[in-house]
């Protein structure tokens, strides 16, 4: 994103009125994309399909509880989330942060407060890539990958994992459009400079050993996802 007014929101609450109020504050301080949901079920078939640059969540939804929610999409995703409830006990707030948000603000809340909140959240969100990208790095978890070095430093162990050419220009290229949907032609065009036909082996061996060395677990991929006949994603 340019700048913080390009993020894409989504908003889950179960309440039409609610969502219309957010949309318009969001929509009048210069954001220009608000997309919305009205459940879990709602807002986990959007997550299949993109990923939004904040998530504001109720907790209250009719299909379910918005910390489960937030802990699968936590399996998934590094998205700030700023939960957004009525429930006002402090065992929820840390419940809330201690899955992951970043924030948690109660209802009623004052509308300025949550235009400030947002902002604040996708500002820190900004900065936080901004200084990954000016050294070259992509941080995964507790994994760090160096670009310019060609290798992926764990947290906590000595020693680097070295990536080959390939890994590194498939990693680029997802990191790239982190968030988004790189399709198998777009991932062999800029490996490869040709089309899928005929790399459907090579480049899901490349994509196994590229698990292997930057996922803590390569059998449950957390950040590198297959989009079943679309093609890979890499998540915030």
């Amino acid at each position: 994103m340019e700048t913080i007014y390009d993020s894409t929101i989504l908003l889950v609450d179960d309440s039409g009125e609610l969502r219309e109020l957010v949309c318009g504050l969001l929509h009048r301080e210069g954001f220009r994309y608000v997309d919305t949901a009205a459940s879990v079920r709602e807002a986990e078939e959007y997550f299949l399909k993109k990923e939004p640059d904040l998530l504001i969540l109720d907790i209250n939804l009719p299909d379910g509880d918005g910390f489960t929610l937030l802990q699968r999409i936590r399996t998934l995703s590094d998205v700030p989330v700023l939960c957004l409830s009525a429930r006002d006990k402090d065992n929820d707030r840390l419940l809330g942060l201690g899955l992951g948000a970043d924030d948690y603000m109660v209802k009623p809340f004052l509308s300025r407060e949550l235009v400030l909140r947002v902002c604040a959240i996708l500002k820190r969100a900004k900065r936080a890539g901004e200084s990954a990208a000016e050294k070259n790095e992509l941080l995964l978890g507790s994994r760090m990958v160096d670009f310019g070095g060609g290798t992926v430093r764990v947290d906590g162990q000595e020693g680097e994992i070295p990536l080959t050419a390939k890994e590194m220009a498939i990693l680029r290229k997802l990191a790239e459009n982190r968030g988004s949907i790189v399709t198998f032609d777009q991932l062999c065009q800029a490996v490869w400079q040709d089309n899928y036909y005929g790399y459907e082996n090579t480049i899901m061996v490349h994509i196994r050993r590229l698990r292997e060395k930057i996922e803590e677990s390569p059998s449950e991929p957390r950040y590198l996802l297959t989009v079943r006949g679309i093609g890979y994603k890499l998540a915030r």
